[in-house]
């Protein structure tokens, strides 16, 4: 681990003896912040212990004196150094005078981030909580480096009060190639978010301190662009963020759902109203910073937020920057996934196959099943259905893990809940019921994904054999599936598609 902390400015605005103090009889290594009160001895804080600097109480004048070379300080009372990463905070009376500042160290860490690697090679993106003093801004300036540097991702920080890439209009080396927003008014952090986005285009989005309702919504809305999130908020737990009814939305929010007899029965629940995550994440991975070298990583923030709304403990990996070792991703636990199709009714049966949809939209289910036209129809309870479709995002859900243990039935995983996922998933899943009933449909199908193939590849028209009204609504299905467009063309009964290459 390397570390910068480019002290000598810092130390330069303080008296002679007390910069002295810092330089020789002090140890500067660890340094947090330098608190200089009026009235009160000047006093050097490091993790764990403090040290008096000087026996003599600061007067008016030396305050004045510090201060005064710092120029104007913001609506926030803070100012910075041109260059550092030093921020300076102001303590004001009733009348606008300086009566205390704090000097906080500001530092650039390098090599850190081996127990987060998994996290970022993965492109999570990453919430990091803790008290304050831990690292949280710090760490935040060596993810923003690393994701541009060593990832060449295009970055934007967000960076109010200039904390994050350093006073001045040139950022700070310690954010490598990221870009840099600064923020005017701390009001405004939400709104120069979306700018960032909406102008930018930015891959990733880091920002600190996410602390209003405003801030949450955009947020969720830069996540939903598809955009990556590294940032902070206020909260030292997991636990804590969750009661926090502003800010709980980070990782999905949280609502109280009335269970009937049959749900409560199949949950194993006593209570008839429980709490719920209300959403997925905005933030896929949540890191409690507990010290300097301790973190707590959740990788799948949702597993964690659902554990903790039923009670349990949210578990997650213990890891620490010093021991290489220690930085291993917590177990995974799964449910059972089949190698082998599970037992359906015999093909001459009646009864149709039901499927139950876990975090993917039944409608698009429904679509999957009428475009293969297998005997199967959807269900909206897991205990009348012979197998779960499920979205692979959701695979550590507790209330998943408890449908399995408690029907036993089989689940199979798509990675997004589109209806062309879906479909090729149960073809090649369940190759005993991919037996449309009418041959003509089932021809049409093959044709269609094919063509779909071809246009995508070739980036070419193709153009389909005629088929009636019915079996060309069902290839527009298809196609509309893969996010292609097709015209129709010709007159009954010749009338056919023409699949358009993607523009």
């Amino acid at each position: 681990m390397q570390l910068s902390d480019e002290l000598t400015p810092l130390l330069d605005l303080l008296p002679s003896r007390l910069g002295h103090r810092l330089r020789e009889g002090a140890n500067s290594d660890g340094l947090i912040e330098v608190v200089l009160d009026l009235g009160r001895p000047p006093i050097a804080r490091y993790p764990g212990h403090n040290i008096q600097l000087d026996p003599e109480p600061l007067q008016a004048e030396q305050l004045a004196a510090i201060a005064t070379p710092l120029g104007a300080f913001d609506q926030n009372n803070r100012t910075g150094l041109p260059g550092t990463l030093h921020r300076i905070s102001a303590l004001r009376n009733r009348g606008g005078d300086i009566i205390g500042l704090t000097l906080r160290v500001g530092r650039a860490l390098s090599g850190t981030l081996a127990p987060l690697r998994d996290l970022i090679e993965t492109g999570s993106s990453i919430l990091l909580l803790g008290p304050p003093g831990v690292g949280k801004t710090t760490r935040l300036r060596e993810l923003a480096r690393t994701l541009a540097d060593d990832f060449d991702k295009r970055v934007m920080v967000i960076d109010t009060s200039n904390e994050i890439g350093g006073d001045g209009d040139v950022p700070h080396p310690a954010i490598g190639n990221a870009r840099r927003m600064q923020v005017a008014r701390v009001d405004q952090q939400h709104a120069v978010m979306i700018e960032a986005v909406e102008n930018h285009m930015p891959e990733v989005i880091v920002v600190d301190e996410i602390g209003t309702a405003e801030e949450v919504l955009a947020a969720r809305t830069i996540a939903e662009r598809g955009v990556q999130l590294i940032g902070t908020a206020h909260g030292n737990r997991l636990e804590s963020l969750v009661r926090n009814p502003v800010l709980n939305d980070l990782v999905g929010g949280v609502q109280n759902v009335t269970l009937g007899d049959e749900e409560a029965r199949i949950r194993g629940s006593m209570r008839k109203t429980v709490s719920e995550r209300r959403a997925d994440p905005t933030f896929t991975a949540v890191v409690e910073i507990l010290g300097h070298d301790d973190l707590v990583v959740h990788r799948h923030a949702s597993t964690a937020v659902d554990a903790l709304l039923r009670g349990h403990s949210p578990g997650g990996s213990r890891r620490r920057h010093s021991v290489e070792a220690d930085a291993q991703p917590e177990r995974e636990v799964q449910p059972k996934l089949l190698t082998t199709p599970p037992p359906l009714p015999p093909k001459e049966s009646r009864h149709p196959v039901r499927v139950f949809p876990y975090g993917i939209p039944r409608d698009s289910l429904d679509r999957a099943l009428r475009d293969i036209g297998i005997n199967a129809r959807s269900v909206g309870r897991a205990e009348k259905a012979n197998l779960i479709v499920a979205l692979r995002a959701r695979v550590e859900d507790p209330q998943l893990e408890e449908m399995v243990a408690a029907t036993g039935i089989p689940v199979y995983m798509v990675r997004r809940g589109t209806t062309a996922q879906i479909r090729r998933m149960l073809q090649h899943r369940l190759p005993q019921l991919n037996k449309p009933a009418d041959s003509e449909l089932a021809v049409a199908v093959q044709e269609a994904e094919a063509a779909a193939n071809r246009a995508m590849v070739e980036g070419i028209e193709v153009e389909l054999r005629p088929q009636s009204p019915s079996v060309r609504q069902v290839q527009h299905r298809i196609l509309s599936g893969y996010r292609l467009k097709a015209t129709s063309e010709g007159c009954e009964p010749d009338r056919r598609l023409v699949v358009q290459p993607q523009s």
